[in-house]
């Protein structure tokens, strides 16, 4: 039976060994990268977080150090049967040491169970859900990017304190969805707004003019958009013609990356307030690491998503040179939370007991057509959050790594 689910994508990052490589003698790790390749998150994953992989492993110089890295790729098709199927593969069969990337909330946490089971690695830089961290954290699991709980407590903070108190969740109805609408409505509530309604649309949805007209029928001031890629895009295009904004109501990008931005063009993007934890302009670091990247992926500039994958491959094999191999992944995972990071794109920052990478994030608005000076240059920053204020407390995620 023909198999559709793997890319056929094998690299090898360093295929030999100097003979004064000591640092590491023997040590062969195979990373896999899982995502989307063919669907609505291709843009702001896919290809480029494979991209983003090799060129950690290449600036981390691992043939130097004595490491011997594979790079594998596939593509999960957003069906958790289906990321499972490789996952089981890869640890079962082709003995992958750490699987990274993954979105799809309902992939990663199917992904996040079986790794725990075969005391494998998995560094998850694209998957939202806040209960990585939480009811379903894990010893072999570090969740680096974003989450819901960090986009909603963000973004929907700052909407509702600028006058945005009634909302209306146009949300993907599956575990991604469902998270960040919950942590996003926890945070309006409490911070005295008001939910008028919320409608689920199944995945890469192409037509939204049924869900558009129920929230421009609930009069809500904020559209909070409860998806990402693809279904973010549709929906704020189609919204143009339905009017939304023109008739007084705006969306709330909940998810959005640059990717998005750059498929809608500024002119219908323009005002957009998001969070993201990463953008190629921030300074000097990111900017040379956006160059480099874009010469190898036709020219796009990459999303936190891909800047996840680089530092947490980094990082990952920072952890295993220390330990002198992979073999155990629980243990190298135990080693990346007692090891500071410390990368270009996100500067310094730890892993917690539960899991969670801590690192600044920024509040982001979408500049005016007018206000861009050169491709790709799209954001302005409203606010820093800083690290310890960007993700939930350690103490309230019901994590059962963390100490009472």
């Amino acid at each position: 039976m023909r198999r559709t689910w793997v890319v056929a994508v094998l690299i090898a990052v360093a295929s030999s060994l100097p003979a004064s490589a000591q640092d590491c003698p023997n040590c062969r790790v195979k990373i896999g990268v899982l995502n989307d390749q063919s669907s609505l998150y291709a843009d702001l994953a896919g290809l480029g977080s494979v991209v983003a992989a090799r060129m950690a492993v290449e600036d981390f110089k691992a043939a130097e150090k004595g490491l011997k890295v594979e790079i594998l790729a596939a593509d999960h098709q957003n069906k958790p049967d289906v990321g499972s199927q490789i996952a089981r593969q890869w640890y079962d069969v082709d003995n992958v040491d750490l699987i990274v990337d993954v979105p799809n909330s309902g992939v990663a946490l199917a992904v996040n169970q079986i790794t725990r089971d075969k005391k494998k690695a998995f560094i998850v830089s694209s998957a939202a859900t806040s209960d990585l961290t939480g009811k379903a954290c894990s010893p072999n699991t570090v969740h680096w990017t974003y989450d819901t709980w960090a986009l909603a407590n963000s973004t929907g903070n700052a909407i509702v304190k600028t006058g945005g108190d009634s909302w209306f969740f146009i949300t993907a109805d599956y575990a991604f969805g469902h998270a960040l609408e919950r942590d996003t409505e926890a945070v309006v509530l409490k911070s005295g707004g008001k939910v008028l309604g919320k409608v689920r649309h199944p995945l890469n949805t192409q037509d939204f003019s049924s869900f558009l007209l129920q929230a421009q029928a609930s009069k809500a001031r904020i559209v909070g958009l409860a998806n990402a890629g693809g279904d973010t895009i549709n929906a704020i295009k189609q919204g143009a013609e339905f009017g939304i904004v023109k008739g007084g109501q705006n969306f709330a990008g909940l998810l959005v990356f640059i990717t998005d931005v750059h498929a809608l063009g500024l002119d219908k993007a323009q005002g957009l307030i998001f969070t993201e934890t990463f953008y190629w302009d921030l300074n000097d670091n990111t900017r040379a690491f956006a160059k480099r990247f874009a010469e190898r992926d036709r020219g796009i500039h990459p999303t936190m998503i891909h800047a996840g994958v680089y530092a947490g491959v980094t990082h990952y094999l920072k952890a295993v040179q220390a330990l002198k191999g992979a073999q155990d992944g629980t243990r190298v995972i135990a080693r990346m939370k007692e090891m500071p990071t410390d990368d270009p794109l996100f500067g310094k920052g730890v892993i917690r007991a539960d899991g969670r990478k801590v690192h600044p994030a920024y509040l982001f608005e979408v500049k005016k057509p007018a206000e861009s000076r050169y491709p790709w240059d799209y954001y302005k920053v409203r606010a820093t959050i800083p690290a310890e204020q960007a993700f939930r407390p350690l103490s309230e995620g019901g994590c059962e790594l963390v100490k009472k």
